[in-house]
């Protein structure tokens, strides 16, 4: 049988958007998987915008957009590299971003997973994705403000 955190994480799954949070979250991920020898998967979660495809050249346009905001964290993660070695994966994913990083973290085998922390005064009332990781808890989940 698989167990889970045995001796410290040796794979770590980070989500990833952009904003100040989730670079945090993704700086402190890359740490931690460097002290411990850990492999990263960092995932930019692209989250499906049904409106855009009814305009004209919307999902055009947010795919294009998607793209350039992934290329710009995968260039981040390269640069990463060159200053400290950690072995990382860098995914795309479309959907909800909660479901995508729980799924993604239950196919690598995840012993942890690192998200920052939501400023979206929203997620008081249906709950922030850090929040609906842990309440899936299948692994330790670390909020980086």
């Amino acid at each position: 049988m698989f167990e889970l955190a045995t001796d410290g994480p040796r794979v770590i799954v980070c989500g990833m958007d952009g904003s100040d949070p989730s670079l945090r979250a993704v700086a402190y991920a890359w740490g931690l998987a460097r002290r411990s020898g850990a492999r990263l998967v960092a995932v930019y979660v692209v989250p499906v915008a049904a409106m855009s495809a009814l305009t004209p050249g919307g999902a055009a346009v947010l795919r294009e957009a998607t793209e350039q905001v992934a290329n710009e964290m995968r260039a981040e993660l390269e640069k990463a590299t060159a200053r400290a070695r950690v072995s990382y994966e860098f995914r795309t994913e479309p959907g909800d971003p909660a479901s995508v990083l729980a799924a993604v973290a239950d196919e690598v085998r995840a012993d942890a997973v690192v998200v920052g922390a939501s400023a979206q005064a929203g997620h008081r009332l249906i709950g922030s994705v850090a929040v609906r990781l842990v309440r899936t808890g299948r692994w330790p989940v670390t909020v980086v403000p």
